[in-house]
């Protein structure tokens, strides 16, 4: 069995000769074997395992077991495991994570997207084009996955606070905390974002101050909606038209940015996770999460451009995390529509007040 990223098909192969060509979707987010990363593993894999021999088709699988029927909405859910799972082993030192991360090769809800990389990390196949690979192989048979060697994918990240919304939200969540707050943590948030102080000495120190519970985060991720820029829907479309794909990269809490990003039709966000318990109370953020830090947004670039070969990249920004990444993207667009920060401004490559002052750049493509 092999797999090709750059074709998106799977050939089924024996004494040389072909015996069948499958139409599969990888993942949306390039190749990589990093835990957490939702990207496809390459190289080489066994076939250890083989689940659902006898279910229905459209069975609905959850911890490796089946679970009832798909009711054959297209909208049902965000990525879910149907018909027949074949698990992936991973046979190299850097995709021996393989059966770990849940990767495995299996029908899909989305046949829709077959042959464009959409999935979370998992290789997708129609559901009767599954039963019948199911049904055609032995366990043990050994996969190989090729990487990409060649890609067209053009990215488009995005800061959110004051970006894409007019809100920062982590002033927002102290604001919703007391008055003395929120004015200590408004300062921070400015010392970060004029580059007076490093990010990752005032990050932890104002959620120190804030503690917020899942009530104070659902209303910040209301806001994010209510004051969305004006414009902001229409850019994304047209970018989206033109072949971006739209990433908001953001050192703002990935759960409060998630229904903005939703509203915009952004698939793909890259924030710090915030974690609260059973009660809503407040347990932690993601301290390690490379937007907590100065350079961190630059990592975050570096990964989707390894793991997607992308040949064009843009950031979108108004802070000084969003300039430091300029050496890393194609162009990196300064954006004034909120504030106006003077060091980012003097250093971006082009700067904007509105967004739809990006289609008056010459060639984005470049």
């Amino acid at each position: 069995m092999e797999i090709s990223l750059d074709d998106q098909k799977l050939f089924l192969w024996e004494d040389q000769q072909l015996l069948a060509t499958y139409p599969i979707s990888s993942s949306a987010k390039g190749m990589g074997s990093e835990p957490g990363s939702y990207r496809t593993p390459t190289g080489r894999f066994l076939i250890s395992q083989k689940i659902g021999a006898n279910q229905e088709i459209y069975t609905k699988f959850k911890g490796r077991s089946p679970v009832g029927l798909w009711n054959q909405n297209p909208s049902d859910g965000d990525d879910l495991i149907l018909s027949r799972i074949l698990v992936l082993d991973g046979m190299d030192p850097d995709n021996q994570n393989t059966r770990d991360r849940y990767i495995y090769i299996h029908g899909t809800h989305r046949e829709d997207l077959l042959g464009t990389p959409a999935s979370h990390g998992c290789i997708r196949m129609a559901n009767a084009e599954i039963i019948e690979l199911f049904e055609r192989i032995p366990e043990k048979i050994p996969c190989m996955i090729y990487p990409l060697h060649h890609s067209n994918m053009k990215l488009l990240f995005i800061d959110c606070d004051s970006t894409l919304s007019e809100i920062e939200g982590i002033d927002e969540l102290a604001r919703l905390s007391n008055p003395k707050v929120f004015e200590e943590v408004v300062q921070l948030t400015n010392d970060a974002m004029n580059g007076v102080v490093a990010l990752d000495q005032v990050f932890s120190k104002r959620m120190e101050i804030i503690q917020p519970n899942q009530a104070m985060a659902d209303l910040v991720s209301q806001l994010y909606i209510d004051y969305v820029m004006p414009n902001a829907k229409e850019f994304i479309d047209r970018m989206k038209k033109m072949g971006w794909t739209p990433i908001i990269l953001s050192g703002g809490f990935e759960p409060l940015i998630r229904p903005l990003a939703k509203y915009l039709e952004i698939d793909h966000v890259e924030a710090v996770p915030l974690y609260f318990d059973e009660m809503g109370d407040y347990k932690g953020y993601g301290e390690t999460y490379p937007s907590t830090r100065n350079l961190g947004k630059n990592e975050i670039i570096q990964q989707w451009k390894k793991a997607t070969l992308a040949n064009h990249t843009i950031m979108i920004g108004d802070g000084i995390s969003d300039l430091e990444t300029k050496p890393d993207v194609g162009l990196m667009i300064g954006y004034g529509g909120v504030v106006s920060r003077e060091k980012v401004k003097s250093g971006s490559s082009v700067w904007i007040n509105s967004f739809l002052e990006v289609f008056d750049i010459p060639d984005l493509n470049s």
